[in-house]
């Protein structure tokens, strides 16, 4: 499989450095062993020389790919932040991800399911959309995991088995017990506050829209 590229979006603070830098290349590398790419012992130099080549004292979107032949290009862009109380309008997509698709375990730049999901709405009717498996099991976001707060005091997050991507952010709050792998319909997502999320931008609130 030669046909996509592996990708990693990190933020980059200048008084912190790369947010979640670890769990970022080491998933780089877990995937890139997996599928054959070489070059991933040169992504933490490549993501260093990006940021020291340009302005450091400001926040920046940071954009990693490495190509199935070890070559590797980093993008840089300033980033501005969402506002704490921000919430963002969430549909729910017709398009559906095959649970059995191995590929959809990894940060590829295979994206044309969620692209086909994203252009269901326009940007004025959702910031983000959900898509659901063939079984129409909650799997994630077209730039998010999914997170579910039902009162337990741990957020639900869908399993992997679904079909989805394993999210830094996500790994990271299982790692620490603030979420755990449940299952989801779209029904559950009604029963508490439910929040999507990704590395670069944290966790944010969503509003359902049906």
């Amino acid at each position: 499989m030669t046909d996509f590229s592996l990708i990693e979006t990190l933020r980059y603070e200048p008084e912190n450095g790369f947010v979640r830098s670890r769990l970022h290349l080491a998933r780089l590398k877990r995937s890139a062993r997996r599928l054959g790419f070489s070059g991933a012992e040169g992504a933490e130099a490549a993501l260093l020389a990006a940021v020291k080549s340009g302005d450091d004292k400001l926040a920046h979107r940071v954009r990693l790919e490495l190509f199935p032949d070890g070559r590797i290009e980093v993008k840089t862009a300033p980033f501005v932040p969402l506002s704490d109380d921000t919430i963002w309008r969430v549909r729910i997509a017709a398009t559906r991800l095959n649970s059995r698709d191995p590929l959809l375990r990894y940060k590829t730049s295979r994206r044309a399911a969620y692209e086909t999901a994203r252009g269901e709405f326009a940007a004025s009717e959702a910031d983000e959309v959900l898509l659901l498996n063939e079984k129409g099991e909650v799997c994630e976001g077209t730039i998010t995991s999914v997170f579910l707060d039902d009162g337990s005091g741990v957020l639900k997050t869908p399993p992997i088995a679904c079909g989805l991507l394993a999210g830094v952010l996500r790994t990271e709050l299982i790692c620490q017990r603030r979420a755990r792998v449940a299952r989801l319909s779209p029904a559950d997502l009604t029963s508490g506050t439910v929040y999507v999320g990704n590395s670069l931008r944290g966790m944010i609130r969503v509003r359902l829209l049906v």
